[in-house]
């Protein structure tokens, strides 16, 4: 029986150490980390090396259920790939063993809490982007399509197509820019005649 460890941070000035520090402690023969997000499991290498070395009767260690994901779903998928190999997880800080009937029912309460917090986050990051630009603090990006470009090529008489590719941006874009004008050109007509 080998005791695998995953350890993960969402970003590069995070620190991995902690996690490493508890697997260690835990007895994990081997410790696989990453600095990518835990919002999907599409591009997260490390995770996937660990799941593809798991054999019966092996144990994938993390701190906490959100190292492995956070949106149940992918939990989910994990927890089955695990249990297909033969293999169990379970966490330093939670009880967590999905060798056991409770484990496994804790294991997706913890799944269901984390994709919540997930989802609070994010409606909490939207209402302070709608608060911000009540207040006209914020924004936005800046555009990527330089209008002024756009309007001079269009009066020299090059059309949408050849706009886009001096450009080298989608033929859509130059509408919607063009598209702009001409409603500012509308908006401006009508101000004079009212």
């Amino acid at each position: 029986m080998t005791i695998i460890g995953y350890a993960r941070v969402s970003t590069t000035d995070q620190s991995l150490e902690l996690q490493q520090t508890a697997l260690r402690l835990a007895g994990c023969d081997l410790i696989r980390s990453e600095k990518r997000s835990g919002t999907t499991t599409v591009g997260r290498a490390e995770l996937q090396t660990v799941l593809d070395f798991l054999r019966e009767g092996d144990v994938l260690m993390v701190t906490r259920i959100d190292r492995l994901a956070r949106s149940i779903g992918d939990l989910q998928d994990i927890a089955r790939t695990i249990r297909a190999k033969g293999a169990s997880l379970k966490a330093t800080e939670q009880p967590i063993d999905t060798s056991t009937a409770a484990g496994k029912a804790f294991f997706d309460m913890l799944g269901v809490f984390a994709e919540f917090e997930t989802n609070l986050r994010k409606e909490r990051q939207l209402e302070g982007i709608a608060d911000a630009k009540a207040r006209g603090v914020y924004k936005g990006r800046k555009p990527s399509i330089d209008i002024v470009k756009v309007k001079a090529l269009k009066a020299e008489g090059m059309g949408p197509s050849a706009i886009a590719k001096a450009l080298g941006i989608g033929r859509a874009s130059v509408y919607r820019a063009l598209e702009g004008m001409a409603d500012g050109a509308a908006g401006a007509a009508g101000e004079l005649q009212g």
